[in-house]
């Protein structure tokens, strides 16, 4: 499989890391949108949220545990999550990721 991310996962491509555990792997954002903007994904290649099943999501659940457990640590108190699905919403690397951003004001709505 050619996935950034699941290279990314494996070690194959550099990252700096924040998170890693035997389902999911967070990185720093090489092209960050905020202060503070980390990516959490799964090690199983999920292309994104539309792919998740009732076989995969319990993956989801604990991506969601591990950004609270990631913010805590890092002091943040006010984040957003976001995951883009599709071209149009502007996903540009098809593994489902959740990119958390802090240290400045989010405007609503995005984009």
């Amino acid at each position: 499989m050619d996935c950034l991310f699941c290279k990314i996962a494996a070690g194959e491509i550099p990252s700096k890391k924040v998170y890693e555990d035997d389902l999911c792997y967070a990185f720093y954002d090489i092209d960050p949108q905020a202060p503070t903007h980390f990516l959490v994904i799964p090690k199983a290649h999920i292309a994104s949220v539309s792919e998740v099943t009732p076989e995969n999501q319990s993956v989801v659940g604990h991506i969601f545990s591990v950004i609270a457990q990631i913010t805590k640590k890092l002091g943040l108190e006010s984040y957003r999550v976001v995951s883009n699905i599709g071209e149009q919403a502007g996903q540009s690397v098809f593994h489902l990721h959740f990119h958390v951003l802090s240290g400045r004001d989010m405007t609503w709505p995005p984009g």
